[in-house]
């Protein structure tokens, strides 16, 4: 391979989440963080593809029509087929455009895009139009959404002439893209100079985006029905075995890479990095980076803390007392707090240590040991409160309410089910202490956030949790059980008390190793090293 070959000069990625544009997790994080990393910092060509969903406002968002290369003075249109079994047929698209941080987005606009008001779940909104269309389930046609995604991707790249020297897929939504690029004849010459790259955010059951219907899943990609069968996991088409077959894959962190093929933690995906392992598919790992600027104590401004406070230089963190106070102000009664629906309060007692969570509820996250141990912790002892902000499984939901309704812990618990960003922020910066239960977690993004605002982690030390240092930058217990967790929270609430220069020393600490280790700057280079080897690889 040449020299020429072997440089990274223009990459795109397709994703379903991107920044503030459209999220419904970290994925969004992850996409805008690199992307905007690349094409800022190292001078790289960076697009990014993205479905225009019902809930967008392109204009508003400060998109144009994109040009048409043939006809500049109409918006670009295309069809893409997306073929059912017993019917061949497509699906027209018109493209969007922006520049924002110097990277160039795309919004596919097609009517399976704008019929949906959430990136992967039915709305409120949606169930009151459709009582079928079940708020929190998933799309009924989430693989064909999946699939026009990634060949409209493809259609778009020819269409405006671009050579992509990499083409990074984001999770099982986007991973079918290597092998359509490989197989399918309208593609494979013209992008026979391309490389592949899949992150996978999360392998856990649920997140492959598999479809049992082998017949449709030929039909709607054009792959082979013979490449269909071949990449089945638990009887099923799985987007992420069809992708191995053309693409480096990578998850987003080092140890969960090495969990997924070398641990029985696997079970937890359907045994996919074992499969992968048999079938000798590397599975790389990178753990994320974050933007420190978008998660400062120093910027109020920015992010919408009561107050600034610098975890390096401050000796008293006065700015982060304000904050503390602030919040607690805030939930000392029962109101709604923007979108949020509120059960329980606290008291303003700044003296008291605050655990805070933030997070979607949810089996994964270990919300159900959370509120067992919780309920443990408040019967042992009353020298601490807990804010959660977050929402999900009506169980998990009706467990912690229950628990913050409870007489005797009045003025102790605050549940807020929703989901608001500068609340969020406010809670990372008003906390003392903020717990991650996870049952298993691909990289993890909130003990970062948390740290940036001295919000110390105590966490479960799985995946790519591990990245906190037990005593130095954190909490951790490495067995995943109620009395365990209980255990590191006491540990947790014994060192606020007892040694408060302990807990500044590890706030400095959380911050100091971020800033060695996860800017995006430093990971960034990392995932320019997987392109080239792919490019190698192609």
């Amino acid at each position: 391979m040449s020299r020429q070959q072997k440089t990274i000069r223009e990459i795109w990625m397709v994703s379903r989440e991107y920044g503030n544009i459209a999220g419904a997790g970290g994925v969004k994080d992850v996409v805008a963080g690199l992307s905007v990393t690349l094409a800022r910092w190292t001078g790289r060509s960076v697009h990014v593809v993205l479905p225009c969903y019902g809930f967008m406002l392109p204009e508003k968002q400060g998109f144009v029509p994109l040009p048409d290369p043939l006809q500049s003075d109409e918006q670009l249109t295309f069809e893409t087929d997306l073929h059912y079994p017993e019917k061949e047929r497509r699906e027209r698209v018109a493209v969007w455009h922006a520049t924002i941080e110097k990277v160039n987005i795309y919004l596919l606009d097609a009517e399976r895009f704008q019929e949906k008001l959430d990136v992967y779940t039915y709305s409120a909104a949606e169930e009151r139009m459709q009582p079928w269309q079940k708020k929190g389930e998933g799309h009924f046609d989430y693989f064909a959404m999946n699939i026009l995604l990634q060949k409209a991707s493809l259609d778009l790249m020819m269409l405006l002439g671009a050579r992509p020297d990499v083409i990074h897929c984001h999770d099982g939504h986007t991973a079918v893209l290597p092998a359509m690029a490989t197989e399918l004849p309208g593609y494979r010459n013209y992008f026979k100079q391309t490389a592949c790259v899949i992150t996978v955010h999360n392998a856990g059951k649920g997140y492959h985006q598999e479809v049992a219907d082998l017949e449709f899943a030929a039909a709607s990609s054009g792959l082979p029905l013979e490449f269909v069968r071949s990449a089945r996991l638990d009887d099923c088409f799985d987007p992420f075995l069809a992708g191995s077959r053309a693409a480096i894959l990578n998850t987003v962190s080092e140890n969960y890479a090495r969990e997924l093929r070398e641990t029985s933690d696997d079970l937890l995906t359907g045994w996919l990095g074992h499969t992968l392992l048999e079938r000798n598919v590397t599975l790389e790992g990178i753990t994320n980076g974050i933007d420190q600027d978008l998660f400062s104590a120093k910027y109020p401004d920015k992010t919408g803390v009561a107050a600034a406070f610098d975890l390096l230089s401050d000796k008293n963190l006065q700015g982060k007392r304000r904050c503390k106070d602030a919040i607690l102000q805030l939930v000392n009664s029962k109101k709604e707090i923007g979108t949020t629906r509120q059960s329980g309060y606290l008291t303003t007692n700044l003296s008291l240590p605050l655990i805070t969570f933030i997070g979607r509820l949810s089996d994964q996250k270990g919300v159900d040991i959370l509120t067992r141990a919780l309920s443990r912790l408040l019967e042992k002892r009353n020298d601490f409160q807990f804010l959660l902000l977050g929402s999900g499984s009506t169980r998990d939901e009706s467990g912690l309410i229950a628990l913050a309704e409870k007489s005797k812990n009045a003025g102790r618990v605050a549940i807020l089910r929703g989901y608001d960003t500068r609340l969020a922020t406010k809670i990372y910066a008003a906390g003392d202490f903020f717990v991650i239960p996870s049952r298993y977690e691909p990289c993890g993004l909130t003990d970062f956030m948390a740290q940036l605002f001295g919000n110390l982690p105590i966490v479960h030390h799985v995946g790519g949790l591990v990245k906190v240092e037990n005593g130095k930058t954190g909490f951790a217990y490495p067995r995943q059980s109620v009395a365990a967790l209980v255990q590191a929270m006491e540990r947790a609430l014994d060192v606020y008390s007892e040694d408060p220069a302990a807990i500044r020393t590890m706030q400095r600490q959380a911050v100091e190793l971020i800033e060695k280790k996860y800017t995006w700057q430093k990971v960034s280079q990392k995932y320019l090293d997987l392109y080239k080897k792919a490019r190698r690889m192609k």
